[in-house]
């Protein structure tokens, strides 16, 4: 009697295990041009386009399900233009360089970037799901590989432990949710070893590219070590996809803070209405707008880069439109690391003598009067 055929049952079953299983999302991402040219309908101008900028710096990489949001057959895709490489990469504009933020000369010890007092970042990985076109940090991006070894950060640590005035350690990179979970809470536990360090941030992207790797273990495993603030990357509001607020929500069921940054592009956001839909989406999914950053002078990025005038003109329409929670400050990380520097629209129009006059978001202007000053004996 001939052998019983495997039935279709078990392969949905493969199927579906592997639909939720990040690691395999992971293995699957597009890299190859080819490839993106035949899912995308791209002709030959622009696969050109695309080989040539991943010759020349970041290399292609974008999960499926994120690729899906793209729009078949439209340049203009906000979606597209922030994953799929483009020839406008290889424009060099004045004051462009390939560390903008200065970190290489605020790297404290192996790995370890200190540009303010109280805080300093930690590069625990050069792996990301996703190579982001607009990437601030593509100089050390790399598809394979790129875990820091936990024994080349014990430099960084001794020097955590050396200076107790820093209080706050971004875990970054890459992305650090591309790390095993064992491997997270081994690094996660080292660092909330340094008495002196009282707060984790972990910054990532995944729940925007890759939502499945907020997983129940992640949650359980993480939620032990609080406080832990996870500092999250959408936007444009279609990437808050079901799946994308499903992990949004697993973060804040499980009890972390979670703030998001958005960066400023050119024909993806600069965009009063759009952002009006990202902000408010993201408060609906218990989510802080916390920074709305202006592009950081990276080269290969000015075609994605809004002029500082027009970063201003944006948030101006916002304010008094969105509520408290749901605006974000508009900040110019200042390059050499001079730190991010709050920017908005003039508010405070003149100054005299005990009054002082503002311009509302209304363009009201309004005089605020002093208290009287006390008399020095």
């Amino acid at each position: 009697m001939p052998a019983r055929r495997r039935t279709s049952t078990i392969t949905r079953t493969e199927s579906g295990q592997q639909e939720h299983d990040w690691r395999w999302h992971l293995r699957q991402a597009v890299c190859d041009p080819e490839e993106l040219g035949a899912l995308l309908g791209l002709g030959k101008r622009e696969l050109d386009g695309i080989r040539a900028a991943c010759a020349r710096g970041l290399s292609l990489r974008i999960p499926r399900s994120y690729l899906a949001l793209c729009r078949k057959g439209d340049p203009s895709c906000p979606i597209r233009a922030q994953c799929v490489p483009s020839a406008e990469e290889g424009a060099l504009c004045a004051g462009d360089l390939d560390d903008p933020l200065g970190e290489r000369a605020h790297e404290v010890a192996p790995h370890l970037i200190r540009r303010y007092p109280d805080r300093a970042l930690l590069i625990t990985t050069l792996q990301c799901a996703m190579h982001c076109r607009f990437c601030t940090r593509s100089r050390l991006v790399r598809t394979e590989g790129g875990a820091t070894p936990l024994s080349a950060l014990d430099p960084a640590l001794q020097w955590l432990r050396d200076h107790p005035e820093v209080r706050e350690v971004i875990l970054s990179g890459g992305d650090p949710l591309t790390l095993s979970t064992k491997r997270l809470v081994q690094l996660v536990k080292a660092v909330r070893g340094v008495k002196s360090v009282q707060v984790v941030r972990i910054g990532t992207r995944m729940p925007t590219v890759l939502p499945m790797r907020i997983d129940h273990e992640l949650i359980e495993a993480l939620r032990l070590l609080q406080p832990i603030w996870f500092m999250v990357h959408f936007n444009h509001p279609t990437e808050l996809t079901p799946q994308a607020c499903e992990a949004l929500a697993r973060l804040a069921d499980g009890g972390f803070p979670v703030m998001n940054q958005t960066v400023l592009l050119r024909g993806v956001n600069d965009d009063a209405q759009v952002l009006t839909r990202l902000f408010r989406g993201l408060v609906e999914q218990r989510v802080r707008p916390y920074y709305l950053l202006h592009g950081d002078v990276m080269a290969g990025t000015s075609h994605l880069r809004t002029s500082v005038r027009r970063s201003l003109e944006v948030f101006g329409e916002l304010q008094g439109k969105l509520s408290g929670i749901a605006l974000p400050k508009l900040v110019i990380d200042t390059p050499g690391g001079g730190g991010k520097v709050a920017v908005g629209p003039a508010t405070v129009v003149k100054r005299g003598r005990g009054t002082t006059t503002v311009r509302t978001y209304r363009g009201e202007l309004i005089d605020i009067i002093d208290p009287p000053q006390k008399q020095k004996r």
